[in-house]
């Protein structure tokens, strides 16, 4: 596990004062930035001014060292840009997606003493302080019974629960302030939907009703598993669930094509279950959410599925956009795929008028991969560069931004992590068989 043992900050001043260290920081760096850019002749624009890499590394020293919402709302913007951000940038906020500090010994039996009572290490045969996994709202324990049960012990970062509205605040003016959101976007429906989720992950006893529905949804699948939670040891903040040792789904990428293909496989069939069978998703596509056990002889093997803090209802109005999102795409109808694009809220009628034929064009690219989906080959990135170039005049309209609805964006960022795992793996499916399973 990576990263290293600091304090949580856990009041509001505390963590006040750290936003205000990274705000003076991204200043300068802008200063020293636009100097450099200055003495060589150019006129540098704000937003080429703040995207370095100088400015990236400041980002996420100071989200990972804060944790909760700020460190999470880095992860979204990680795993959301895609093959958008410049490489250098994507490389160093990759770092929030399995990289955090963690509370040293004295703070992390506060918090245990707070919950179980003092003589709470009386329940273990075995309590591990280092931790085998750190993310933004919590870190995770191994631990042993007296009955010889092994478990996984979540605990949450003081302070975290209580600073959501105002992190989310916090990094929504730096994005105001920094320039990079045009001061007319209105993010405001956003932030709250943004708001709710991180409480509701904030919610051991939520996440352990959501890791029950999940188990029991994939109890007769052999291709994955998921702990089951221990409701005695449970709380608001503190989490224990079945310990399931499995290696880390990087570790995959090693495994036979054949092994790769069918995990891979196996994921983006769970994924298109979620949105059309079970109307229900965990959309956290964060890597370390995800397990491999290997199987015997190279074959597939297992995946552990973690933490479904994230996981909720998919609203049947968002399952019917896919449908004919995917339902066109499959059929290579462009007009189809322009009108569902539209419908489900992902661009705007302001941005297919200004816009039309930069978008059109990457619809068609869209279309041209859709025709490959027989056997889908998600390491060829050809056209990756295509739609980057269709999007820049649209990304550059800042008077056309658009936010799609956040019920669907939650989905989406799921449908991409997923996507973005496929590419990792450099696995081939047969996609259109795949999905023409659930819509057509």
């Amino acid at each position: 596990m990576t990263g290293s043992s600091r304090k949580v900050p856990a009041g509001r001043i505390a963590r006040l004062s750290a936003f205000g260290q990274l705000a003076a920081g991204l200043a300068g760096g802008v200063a020293a930035e636009g100097a450099r850019r200055l003495a060589q002749g150019e006129r540098p624009r704000m937003a080429d001014l703040l995207l370095t890499p100088a400015n990236a590394t400041r980002v996420t020293e100071q989200l990972s060292r804060l944790r909760g919402a700020a460190m999470k709302l880095g992860q979204m913007i990680s795993l959301d840009a895609g093959d958008m951000l410049p490489p250098e940038l994507t490389a160093i906020l990759s770092r929030l997606r399995d990289s955090a500090h963690t509370m040293p010994p004295a703070q992390l039996e506060s918090v245990l003493a707070q919950h179980w009572g003092k003589d709470w290490r009386r329940r273990f045969a075995r309590f591990d302080a280092r931790p085998v996994a750190a993310a933004s709202i919590g870190q995770v324990h191994r631990a042993e019974l007296r009955d010889g049960r092994v478990l996984a012990i979540k605990v949450q970062y003081p302070g975290v629960a209580r600073s959501i509205d105002s992190d989310v605040d916090n990094v929504a003016t730096l994005l105001k302030v920094s320039g990079l959101l045009p001061s007319t976007l209105d993010v405001a429906p956003l932030l709250t939907e943004a708001k709710r989720q991180l409480h509701e992950e904030a919610d051991y006893l939520r996440e352990a009703a959501q890791m029950t529905r999940y188990a029991d949804l994939l109890a007769d699948d052999p291709q994955f598993l998921v702990p089951r939670p221990l409701a005695d040891l449970t709380g608001p903040t503190v989490l224990a669930m079945d310990y399931i040792a499995a290696r880390p789904i990087d570790e995959l990428a090693d495994a036979t094509p054949e092994a790769r293909n069918a995990a891979i496989a196996a994921l983006l069939t769970l994924t298109l279950r979620e949105l059309f069978e079970f109307g229900f998703m965990q959309t956290d596509p964060n890597f370390a959410n995800y397990r491999w056990l290997p199987g015997e002889g190279g074959a597939a093997g297992r995946i552990v599925l973690l933490d479904f803090g994230a996981a909720r209802a998919v609203p049947d109005h968002v399952a019917q956009g896919y449908r004919a999102l995917l339902t066109a795409g499959l059929a290579g109808d462009h007009a189809g795929v322009r009108a569902a694009v539209q419908n489900a809220g992902f661009a705007s009628t302001a941005q297919f008028e200004r816009h039309g034929p930069a978008l059109d064009a990457m619809i068609a690219v869209i279309l041209r991969q859709v025709q490959r989906a027989q056997d889908f080959d998600f390491s060829d990135r050809s056209f990756v560069e295509e739609i980057r170039n269709n999007v820049q005049p649209v990304a550059a309209d800042r008077a056309s931004w658009h936010i799609p609805p956040a019920e669907m964006l939650f989905v989406q960022r799921k449908i991409s992590g997923i996507a973005l795992l496929s590419v990792r793996m450099k696995a081939r499916v047969p996609l259109a068989a795949l999905v023409g399973r659930f819509v057509g």
